[in-house]
C-alpha cells in the first residue's frame, strides 16, 4: 500500500503527570516479558497442538492459560531465540483514563495523515521498559491472518490497523533507544529514517500497523514506553 504519509506525530501532547502517572502505574504492575507474536496467538498455537497441562499444588490457583504462558517463558530455546529479536519488559494497562487520553489523537491522525481506516477498538495497552542494552529489533504489528477468537467479538476476524507509541520518559534519563522506521522492506537500510519526533516527553507517534519498524538498544538508563494497537475488520 502506497502512503503519501507513513507515520503522524503530536510533539509533547501528553502532560508530565500523565507520563508520571502511567510510568508509576506500570512499574505497580506484574512484569513480564516481551515476546513476539503476540501472547494470545502463541496460547492458540499450544492449544490447537493438543498438547497437555499439567496442574499441581503450586499452579492450582492459575488458570488454563496462565499455566501457559508460563511454559512458553520458561522454555530456554525459546528465550534464546526470543533475545535475538526482542529484549524488554512489559505489563499491561486496561485503565479507561489511559485510553480517553490517547484515542482522540489516534482519530486526528488517521484523519489528517489521510488514512481513514476503519477501526473500532483498542487492544490493551503494552507498558514497555526498556532497560540497558534492552530493543526491539525491525518488526511489523500487523499479521498475516485475522484475529480468530470467537470467545471475543471485539477483536475475532479483525486485524492490527493503527499502531500508536508515546514516549513517557525525559530523552535526558536514557541514551540510545531509537524509533526508527523503514518505509521499503526490511532489508534495505536507505528506506530507514529515525523518528526524532517522538523523542520530546509526552510524544504520541500513529502509523499503519504493517510499517516495518524498530527500537535500538538503550546504552544507559531506561526508556519508557506506552504502545496500543487499534484494530478493525480487514482492508477491502
Amino acid at each position: 500500500m502506497n502512503l503519501e504519509n507513513y507515520y503522524w506525530y503530536f510533539t509533547g501532547a501528553l502532560s508530565n503527570k500523565f507520563c508520571d502517572d502511567v510510568i508509576a502505574h506500570g512499574n505497580a504492575q506484574q512484569e513480564k516479558i516481551a515476546i513476539t507474536g503476540g501472547l494470545e496467538r502463541r496460547i492458540k498455537e499450544f492449544k490447537d497442538s493438543g498438547k497437555k497441562i499439567k496442574r499441581t499444588k503450586i499452579n492450582k490457583h492459575l488458570t488454563d492459560d496462565q499455566i501457559i504462558e508460563q511454559i512458553i517463558t520458561s522454555d530456554d530455546k525459546f528465550l534464546k531465540d526470543l533475545k535475538k529479536q526482542r529484549d524488554s519488559n512489559i505489563a499491561w494497562l486496561n485503565d479507561q483514563w489511559i485510553y480517553n487520553e490517547i484515542q482522540p489523537y489516534v482519530n486526528m491522525a488517521n484523519k489528517s495523515a489521510g488514512w481513514n481506516f476503519d477501526w473500532d477498538y483498542s487492544e490493551s495497552c503494552q507498558f514497555t521498559k526498556y532497560k540497558l542494552n534492552q530493543f526491539y529489533d525491525w518488526h511489523c504489528d500487523s499479521w498475516e491472518k485475522p484475529y480468530d477468537n470467537p470467545n471475543n467479538l471485539n477483536f475475532h476476524k479483525k486485524i492490527r490497523k493503527l499502531s500508536v507509541t508515546c514516549s513517557l520518559s525525559d530523552p535526558k534519563d536514557y541514551k540510545g533507544g531509537q524509533l526508527e522506521f523503514q518505509f521499503r522492506n526490511n532489508n534495505d537500510p536507505k528506506g530507514t529514517r529515525v523518528c526524532k519526533e517522538i523523542m520530546p516527553r509526552g510524544s504520541i507517534v500513529v502509523f499503519p500497523s504493517f510499517v516495518w519498524h524498530r527500537v535500538k538498544p538503550v546504552t544507559k538508563g531506561t526508556r519508557y514506553s506506552l504502545v496500543i494497537w487499534n484494530v478493525g475488520y480487514p482492508f477491502k
